[in-house]
């Protein structure tokens, strides 16, 4: 196999996860277009809100 550098690390053959990750998105995006993002997007921020108000309302119980 071939040997090849990328910033400072020696990887033989396939492809580093930076370039699978963008690899898988670019596949997830042809197949479910981006309104799929969007949605992930506000169900992610959503359930971050979630979670805060869970902490708050554990904190004011202490």
């Amino acid at each position: 196999m071939a040997e090849r550098r990328q910033e400072g690390k020696v990887t033989k053959g396939g492809m580093t996860v930076q370039e699978a990750g963008r690899k898988g998105g670019e596949t997830v995006l042809q197949q479910r277009g981006p309104e799929f993002f969007s949605e992930i997007g506000k169900k992610g921020g959503q359930k971050v809100r979630e979670l805060i108000e869970a902490g708050k309302r554990s904190e004011a119980h202490e």
